[in-house]
């Protein structure tokens, strides 16, 4: 049975909730790339690969709460919150719009639109949380 754009999407979506980096790689295609709006111009697989791992490590009950999901014929189109508590206690609702381009059953490119200061304090605490007790300032 073929996949389709929206059931890859969703595969893709789930395998970062369970943490399964190895799954999303698979999704990905090998020369898949992404783009966010933070100014750094595109991101290569293993780059993103190694975000997504830190944020599936840093925040506990990481799911997407997915408002608008669409087919648009060569990729999806989609809005979610992400959501989690980080390790410091602290609840997280990071906003996000994408386009996932799709191609024979596989993400070929992602450009995702979010606020950058929550990134950025998102990684702070996983990075903090990291640390060894006496690396901490």
């Amino acid at each position: 049975m073929p996949h389709t754009n929206t059931s890859v999407v969703d595969n893709f979506f789930r395998a970062i909730e369970r943490g399964d980096i190895d799954a999303v790689r698979a999704i990905y295609a090998p020369d898949a790339t992404v783009w966010h709006n933070d100014g750094g111009g595109d991101q290569g697989l293993e780059a993103n690969l190694d975000i997504l791992g830190l944020f599936s490590r840093a925040i506990r009950g990481l799911h997407f709460d997915v408002s608008r999901r669409v087919d648009v014929g060569d990729g999806v189109f989609q809005q979610h919150v992400l959501r989690g508590r980080l390790s410091n206690g602290e609840e997280s609702a990071l906003e996000i719009a994408m386009y996932l381009a799709v191609s024979d059953g596989r993400i070929t490119r992602i450009e995702e639109y979010f606020d950058v200061a929550t990134v950025t304090h998102i990684i702070a605490v996983a990075n903090a949380s990291d640390a060894g007790p006496s690396d901490r300032r």
